[in-house]
């Protein structure tokens, strides 16, 4: 038996003894690395859970493995930090934990919430529909967003514990929301009887003025204090409600008396909070106060490309570092540039160019200054007047030099872009195959004719060529 498969063995041997939240915090990325003359070497990604699994667990782990294996005398713990990687030798929990996660919900027609029963009651409580495409394996971290990232990660593990209440703060448009969505999506996925509300502070002022009207407050107030975990967003739109404040108040009392996990957004920190009351500005800054940070450049690519692997397109990596270089304001907005760049390139059948993604940009916002391109020299000059001009273009556009066009090299990633150089030149500037041959080494005119004929036969079936073309017409002002 393989040493992975005989720690999966151990780990379901001891995991109905062990409370789950402590199985998924201190087990995580573990994993058997070796057995030396009957030591078996079990591989821990952090310090802190060697020492705890060698004071807690130790004679469970040893009298487990001694059942997987009679040769086993003693174990001893090394601790490899690349264990708790995604993808990496260590053993992700959520394997033993996958057939227990499935959680059925009903989808409330026209409203986006759920109904989720509670317990062995049968009663019931309305939440917001927690978004699945947020999760923190797909939050791109970066070295600015570590502790945030980490502090969700701990709650996802250990609801409750010790960051009780999370309070998370940044500007707009920097992934608040996905962070705080993904925490509960991670807390169904690790505890799948728990209750788990997420409300926006707007929708829940609205619950509040509702349950006043109709004379609903106690049943308003069940629904709310009965939850494992409550996640409001958007805190700061509690300014100047004093209903909803005082109610929010003794909600999140309620809560953290009875140990409930309390996640809280904002935009700005609770010292920062002025037209709330001071009771439960006091509160927030009881837990864990993290701020969410505008991505540094290579974080802003890596976000870039992960995004280009879930829309399935590829993107030249300079169209990606020209977005990631003129983006400065929100990871939205940079998510939303590309976005545009990749509908308006499928819409009209061509792949995006820093001309193109530079004129989304100036669009976006009109008194931004574009780094690295001179969008409004382009517009004002025309970019082809000679066949110089197209060479050197196709070149640009594919990598490549002018020489590398001009010359004999007759490997497909030369030969197709200066056959469709060729092509440009007699279709769009009109010379003659004699000319254009004479402008590329002194080919004859045959050899022009079959790259023009070759060329605009590949355009009506290849949709990566109409689209090469198509951008790079874009780029002479076509």
């Amino acid at each position: 038996m393989a040493q992975k498969d005989i720690w999966l063995s151990v780990l379901n041997r001891i995991k109905p003894t062990i409370k789950k939240a402590h199985f998924l915090t201190w087990f995580q990325g573990t994993t058997v690395l070796r057995k030396d003359e009957g030591v078996a070497v079990i591989g821990v990604p952090t310090t802190f859970a060697r020492n705890w699994l060698n004071d807690k667990y130790n004679v469970k782990i040893l009298q487990a493995l001694q059942e997987a294996d009679a040769g086993i005398q003693s174990i001893t713990y090394e601790v490899h930090s690349g264990l708790a990687d995604q993808g990496g030798d260590g053993v992700d929990m959520k394997v033993l934990f996958a057939k227990e996660d499935a959680k059925v919900v009903r989808k409330v027609r026209n409203v986006n919430e759920v109904t989720v029963k509670v317990g062995m009651s049968g009663g019931h409580v309305s939440s917001q529909m927690l978004n699945g495409r947020y999760s923190l394996d797909n939050f791109v971290v970066g070295g600015d967003n570590r502790l945030p990232h980490a502090a969700c990660n701990a709650v996802a593990n250990m609801p409750g514990g010790i960051y009780n209440p999370l309070y998370i703060y940044g500007e707009s448009g920097l992934g608040k929301t996905h962070m705080i969505q993904a925490v509960g999506n991670e807390i169904l996925r690790n505890f799948p009887d728990m209750v788990v509300k997420y409300v926006t502070a707007e929708r829940f002022v609205t619950e509040v003025v509702e349950a006043i009207g109709k004379r609903h407050t106690h049943k308003f107030k069940e629904q709310y204090r009965k939850v494992d975990v409550f996640l409001m967003d958007d805190v700061q739109f509690f300014a100047r409600k004093n209903s909803s404040q005082q109610e929010f108040f003794h909600t999140f009392n309620e809560l953290y008396e009875g140990n409930k996990q309390i996640i809280i957004t904002s935009d700005r920190p609770p010292s920062e909070l002025d037209d709330l009351d001071e009771r439960l500005i006091g509160r927030f800054g009881m837990g864990m106060v993290v701020e969410l940070l505008f991505p540094d450049f290579e974080t802003r690519m890596a976000i870039l490309n992960q995004k280009c692997r879930e829309f399935e397109v590829i993107i030249d990596p300079e169209v990606l570092y020209f977005i990631a270089n003129n983006v400065h304001n929100s990871v939205r907005e940079l998510e939303g540039v590309l976005r545009q760049a990749v509908a308006e390139a499928q819409l009209s059948d061509r792949v995006p160019t820093i001309r193109s993604v530079a004129e989304i940009i100036k669009r976006l916002d009109k008194a931004q200054k574009i780094i690295g391109y001179d969008i409004e020299a382009k517009r004002n000059c025309p970019i082809v007047k000679t066949a110089n001009d197209v060479m050197e273009l196709v070149a640009e556009y594919y990598n490549l030099t002018t020489d590398d066009l001009i010359g004999k090299d007759r490997h497909k990633e030369i030969m197709v872009p200066r056959q469709i150089c060729m092509y440009l030149i007699k279709n769009e500037l009109g010379q003659s195959y004699e000319k254009i041959g004479g402008n590329f080494g002194g080919r004859n005119h045959t050899t022009v004719m079959h790259a023009c004929n070759k060329t605009a036969s590949k355009l009506k079936k290849d949709v990566r060529l109409v689209r090469d073309v198509n951008a790079i017409k874009r780029e002479m002002g076509l």
